[in-house]
């Protein structure tokens, strides 16, 4: 990339709008997974964690991803849930400690579908549920080479879902949503992204249906679609929704949903009318152009195609992109790519800057970056908390 003297970050730091939320700035804290909810039920330390960053200058936080009330909705038994009255009232702690300190907070919304880790949760012989019966193993980039998945539970295959089935995630989601707006958040994420449920229907590799969800871009956009008009009717047209989604999946870096940006039209517009407000474009660089022929990436793309608001997030504030699992465990800061992100909010290309694992490694990154103090920003490490909710020093 090139090299940006004496940036203007500006930008960033002006206020943003869209209904129910209120923001100081456009730095958000981006969902990151980090299972301190033993049993779904969140740890005492994570209000503290959540919070800090709020006190740090972050304008928004977005929670990990935090499952909805479904059998087979889970990752593992250390993910947060989004139901039952001992997960929502920490959840109630956790906004109260955000706000306190003068952030915003959505949770993110998540079903895993077909990679549910089935060796990490409390019903392991339960099967789990997708668009179509083929496995992790089976759609990811290794799948018809010599090279083995990551996983062994990427080869069990999950169940295609029921009308029934997807009618119970549907009304799961829309209750998390509604529950959500009754313990004080100030909108709704939802996880489209990566490879998880939703993202199984979306992505025709992964949808081999031959129903109404399956198909064509209009028939496989129909499921998320649905769901999202769900959550929107369960909290009114005044709570602000955001919904994740990415080309790339875990499981597969190179994998894409759309080719052109009329295959991501078609796909984006049937959300934006069901009830999104914000899209969350989740790519790893998100300095790279996304079609040939223009400079816009991804999430610029979702907000000229839609009118609708755009977050950008991918190695914004670190060097080397994100790899599940920790595989790159350390990165240094990167100075350049703010100036980048906070210049494409200038022009207009998106409205929000998603800041992830830089935000790990810097609690109180947005007032440094603000004041210029690049020097005071820590890299991140991922050795330094793998066990811990804050980075401690590696050895």
């Amino acid at each position: 990339m090139m090299t940006i003297r004496q940036p203007d970050l500006e930008a960033l730091f002006q206020p943003f709008a869209c209904k129910s939320l209120r923001l100081r700035n456009r730095t958000v804290m981006a969902p990151m997974t980090r299972m301190f909810a033993p049993d779904g039920v969140l740890a005492g330390e994570v209000d503290a964690y959540y919070a800090r960053r709020a006190a740090g200058g972050t304008g928004l936080i977005v929670s990990e991803g935090t499952v909805i009330g479904h059998p087979v909705s889970h990752f593992s038994s250390t993910v947060p849930h989004f139901y039952g009255d001992a997960a929502l009232e920490r959840w109630r702690s956790v906004v109260a400690a955000i706000h306190a300190a003068g952030g915003a907070f959505v949770p993110q919304l998540w079903h895993t579908g077909s990679s549910r880790r089935r060796n990490l949760v409390s019903n392991p012989d339960v099967p789990s549920v997708s668009a179509s019966d083929l496995s992790e193993a089976e759609l990811s980039a290794s799948a018809g080479s010599n090279a083995a998945p990551p996983h062994d539970h990427a080869h069990l295959k999950p169940e295609p879902m029921t009308d029934a089935d997807i009618e119970a995630v549907i009304a799961a989601f829309a209750d998390a949503a509604r529950a959500a707006k009754a313990i004080g958040c100030d909108g709704v994420a939802i996880h489209g992204a990566h490879g998880y449920l939703i993202d199984q229907f979306l992505w025709a590799r992964s949808n081999l249906r031959e129903d109404r969800y399956g198909g064509d871009i209009g028939n496989r956009v129909r499921f998320g679609a649905e769901l999202i008009a769900a959550v929107r009717a369960a909290v009114g047209p005044d709570f602000a929704i955001m919904f994740r989604f990415s080309q790339w999946k875990s499981h597969d870096y190179g994998a894409r949903l759309a080719e052109t940006p009329a295959e991501l039209e078609r796909i984006l517009g049937p959300l934006a009318e069901a009830g999104v407000d914000i899209f969350d474009a989740s790519t790893r660089r998100f300095w790279q152009p996304e079609f040939e022929g223009s400079p816009l990436n991804l999430a610029g793309w979702a907000k000229a195609l839609t009118g609708k608001a755009a977050m950008t997030v991918g190695s914004v504030g670190l060097e080397s992109p994100f790899t599940p699992g920790g595989r790159t465990p350390g990165s240094a800061i990167a100075t350049d790519n703010v100036a980048v992100a906070a210049a494409m909010v200038e022009r207009g290309e998106v409205d929000l800057i998603g800041v992830g694992r830089a935000l790990i490694a810097n609690p109180d990154w947005a007032d440094r970056v603000r004041e210029g103090a690049f020097d005071r920003l820590r890299p991140y490490d991922a050795r330094g908390h793998r066990r811990t909710l804050e980075q401690i020093d590696a050895e």
